[in-house]
């Protein structure tokens, strides 16, 4: 199946990674609210394991716009999926969304790069990466609640729910990644 979505438009890449996002958010936040027990731990786990899927697909997406840079938001997003899945808080702060808002800078920075997404995208998810870094701070956090919660659903969510619907304009990706490919081989 991963050789098929390898092989499949940029366009079908994001919309399975708006599938993906929203798949993971929904049971994410279903599992935390209404499960207990183990089954909470495998709907966490389930989640994860969405998330780390659609992290490769958008790597894969926004490769053409700078291969090292979406390479390191990979890393980025893996270490806090990973502090996620060990559910590793240390002094009470969660670390995973600490990861997952240096990874939102990341993307945020190559999508307001990318030739075949709108710009504002790129300004949201790097102002959600912003929201999610004040969870450095406890105190932090308490004073800014709901509003950094909000900012930050609002970023991620505008754009997966823009790659769910309109997914990315094709033909500038194939640019983009077409002059990637030209100046590599030169």
């Amino acid at each position: 199946m991963m050789e098929r979505i390898a092989e499949a438009s940029p366009r079908f890449k994001a919309r399975v990674a708006g599938v993906l996002y929203f798949f993971s958010l929904l049971t994410a936040g279903f599992t935390e609210k209404f499960v207990h027990g183990r089954l909470n731990y495998a709907g966490g786990y389930i989640a994860i394991l969405g998330m780390a899927a659609m992290t490769l697909i958008f790597y894969d997406i926004l490769k053409p716009v700078n291969r090292s840079l979406s390479l390191l938001a990979v890393f980025v997003a893996f270490v806090g999926l990973t502090f996620e899945a060990l559910r590793l808080q240390p002094q009470g702060l969660n670390i995973a969304l600490v990861f997952h808002g240096f990874y939102c800078i990341l993307v945020g920075y190559l999508i307001f790069r990318s030739t075949f997404l709108p710009r504002i995208l790129g300004m949201l998810m790097a102002f959600a990466g912003l929201a999610w870094l004040t969870f450095l701070s406890n105190p932090l956090v308490n004073y800014l609640s709901p509003y950094n919660l909000v900012s930050g659903l609002l970023g991620d969510v505008s754009v997966f729910l823009w790659l769910l619907v309109m997914g990315v304009n094709a033909q500038r990706w194939k640019e983009q990644a077409g002059t990637v490919g030209a100046s590599i081989r030169t």
